[in-house]
Parts: structure tokens; sequence; C-alpha cells
């Protein structure tokens, strides 16, 4: 368990709801960032699970999060206009061409995008473009929050699984 300072708490409590939000969706954005941190290339796409999940394919998929949320739910552009897969479950999947370098960067993208795209919005203010209806953002950051807290968890296992064989 982290050891915080004694003042921690009164600084978070101090802190509005929103930067409470955000704070927390870029921690757990930087962890999944991490879990990549001094693999191979091979490493990075070792497939330990039944499931297509690997540690670049959860990052991949992170990604896929990011536009989703952020911008197909913002702006109500298509999955097709904004290049990602029409289902969740396809943006695990990794082409030949994908890298840890190449995978970081479009991620740190979406989410220097995604905080653009929701830099002018109140937690209550209504997202329209998302398939399940009009969403709060207020919904959005903890539905995101939720997920990425979810792929931590299985970043750390994984990554241990890795390093151990």
């Amino acid at each position: 368990m982290p050891s915080f300072p004694p003042t921690f708490a009164a600084e978070v409590v101090a802190q509005p709801a929103r930067a409470q939000f955000e704070a927390f969706l870029d921690e757990h954005r930087d962890a999944l960032d991490h879990c990549l941190d001094g693999l191979t290339e091979e490493q990075a796409r070792r497939s330990l699970v039944t499931s297509r999940t690997t540690l670049l394919g959860l990052v991949k998929h992170a990604t896929f999060v990011e536009k989703v949320w952020f911008d197909e739910a913002v702006t109500g552009r298509s999955r097709a206009e904004i290049g990602i897969p029409e289902r969740s479950e396809d943006s695990f999947l990794l082409d030949d061409g994908d890298t840890i370098a190449g995978i970081r960067q479009a991620h740190r993208a979406a989410c220097e995008a995604s905080r653009r795209a929701t830099s002018s919005l109140g937690l209550d203010d209504v997202l329209t473009g998302h398939r399940r209806g009009p969403l709060p953002l207020r919904w959005v950051y903890l539905h995101v929050l939720r997920e990425l807290a979810q792929h931590c968890g299985h970043a750390d296992i994984l990554r241990e699984q890795v390093l151990a064989a």
C-alpha cells in the first residue's frame, strides 16, 4: 500500500471532482504505458492466456478505449472515421507492424486528444455520440477509470508472468 504524505488527504479533498477524476485517469493511463517498460518486442507480444490479451494488446486496446469514449462519444464520429475497429474485442489484435514504440506513441497521442476533447466540458455535460445513447461526462470518466483499472490489473499479472518466463 502506498504511503501518502500527511497533507495528501487534505489536498485531494480540496481538489474539484473533475481534477480528481483526471488525476486518477492519468495515473492509470501511465501505469498501462509503463507495463511495457524494459520489455522486448517478443515479450510484449507474448500470449499467456487463452484470450487475445497480451501486454502490447492491452495498451493498443486502451488506445481504442480513449478514442471510443473521448472521440466517438464527444464528436459523434463513426469508428470507421476515427480509424478504430467496430468491435472492442478486435482492438486487442496486433498487426505485424505494431511495435512497442508505435503503440505507446499512439496511446499517448490518444490520451492527449482525450484531454483536449473534454477540456471545455463539465462533468454534467451530456455526450451524445456513443452507441449507448446520451451519457454525462461524469459517467464516462467513471466507466473509463473502471476499465483502465481492470486492464492495469491484467497488465500487472501478465508482466509478472512474462518476466518470470
